[in-house]
């Protein structure tokens, strides 16, 4: 573990990843406590569990719905200051919500145009935050950079729901001005960035933004490995995220209280952490194609005993366990992509393939509720059993996910694109 350990110290002497990684972190947790609290509030003020839901539902449309126009803006203009300003964004709509709320005039239309809102800044700096970490960290330690923002996602999704219940309990509008506070904080340390985070220069004549978010799509179709990679994303967080919701869904109609459905949560976010400080372990030594094809299957064999007791100790070992792995599979392929993506496309395509492979989660509550109000607990887990493992058969049937190598022999398999044609003279 050694090497592993000097990359870790490597990444804590890296001064724009530092700051890069400690703003999104804070902010990441903020983000969680609100998303948490979107519903309490919405609920205490109408006692609609539909409204309750359209906040989440508003936050992640604006999310998706800006993901690919945010890919085309990263490859054109600096990233930092298209960072700056979804953080921006994000303390003045926040901090709108907590002024609302101690004046006493919070409204749904407000919250929900705020999630929505702020869905639109998440989408917009996901793909700059992709193309500024290729900028920040060199190749060898892009495996370790991105499992440290893999246990950035669990420590947030961890203490989240927690910190949100002891803000909520103080008053309403308490965890709003928590969040807007980690915006600004995100906002402040992307100042502290010294490297140039321009986009990549551009020989050729510019063109409208359609074609060029095109471009990216047409990039991801037309390789192999981004088009595999792609197609098994999608369905793996539908099979996947569905067989969470069955499982806490189940358990909760058997009767279990909250403190044993939240250890189920709480096992799975610890062995998320546990599991991203592993990664780079398990990266540098196993071909990162073998360990795709691993982890794609890892899912299979924790269905039996989750289908066959329905106990929280039960589904929080046998999610707990699929979570360990995870972050590998995460971190690994993800550094894989973004090391062999030519730079000027790097935001389109980060973002084609996240629009793609977010936009099959919101039928993932949809496909559990339906197989649970079928066929019941036991045969629907078994059902999404079945589908996991077909699932797992995309990358395990690709020769161009299973030929991947380790770390070391990224670098020969870079794609390059053609030299732009010169302008024909009038």
């Amino acid at each position: 573990m050694v090497r592993d350990m000097t990359s870790y110290r490597t990444l804590a002497r890296n001064h724009d990843f530092t700051a890069l990684w400690i703003g999104q972190t804070v902010s990441e947790l903020g983000s969680r406590v609100s998303m948490f609290v979107f519903p309490l509030v919405a609920y205490a003020m109408t006692g609609s569990a539909l409204l309750a839901a359209a906040a989440e539902a508003a936050h992640l449309l604006g999310m998706v719905a800006t993901l690919l126009p945010a890919g085309v803006l990263a490859d054109r203009v600096d990233r930092r200051a298209l960072m700056r300003t979804a953080s921006g964004g994000g303390v003045l709509l926040y901090a709108s919500l907590a002024a609302a709320g101690i004046a006493g005039a919070l409204t749904i239309p407000h919250l929900l145009v705020v999630a929505l809102l702020t869905g639109v800044g998440a989408g917009l700096f996901a793909p700059a935050e992709i193309s500024a970490v290729r900028t920040v960290v060199p190749t060898e330690d892009l495996p370790t950079a991105l499992s440290q923002n893999q246990a950035r996602l669990h420590v947030a999704g961890l203490l989240g729901a927690p910190l949100g219940g002891v803000l909520y309990g103080v008053a309403r509008w308490v965890p709003f001005a928590a969040d807007a506070a980690s915006f600004a904080v995100s906002w402040l340390l992307l100042g502290r960035i010294r490297a140039d985070l321009a986009a990549p220069a551009y020989g050729g004549p510019r063109r409208r933004p359609v074609r060029e978010l095109a471009e990216g799509v047409r990039f991801v179709a037309s390789q192999p490995f981004f088009r595999v990679l792609t197609i098994w994303s999608a369905l793996v967080n539908l099979a996947v995220n569905a067989l969470f919701f069955v499982a806490v869904l189940r358990l909760i109609a058997g009767g279990f209280d909250a403190v044993h459905i939240g250890l189920v949560e709480a096992v799975a976010g610890a062995a998320g952490i546990l599991g991203a400080v592993l990664a780079p372990w398990l990266i540098d030594r196993v071909p990162t194609g073998r360990l795709t094809v691993a982890i794609a299957w890892s899912f299979v064999p924790l269905v039996v005993p989750m289908a066959l007791w329905n106990q929280p100790l039960v589904v929080a070992a046998a999610l707990g366990t699929g979570m360990l792995l995870n972050p590998a599979g995460n971190a690994g392929m993800g550094s894989y992509r973004i090391a062999v993506t030519p730079p000027e496309l790097l935001g389109r395509v980060q973002s084609t393939m996240q629009f793609v492979s977010m936009s099959a989660m919101p039928l993932a509550p949809v496909l559990a509720g339906v197989l649970l109000s079928t066929i019941g607990g036991g045969p629907a887990v078994a059902v999404l059993g079945v589908l996991t493992a077909g699932v797992a058969l995309i990358p395990t049937l690709s020769s161009s996910v299973r030929s991947v190598p380790r770390p070391t022999e990224w670098d020969r398999h870079r794609v390059l694109l053609p030299e732009p044609a010169a302008a024909s003279p009038l």
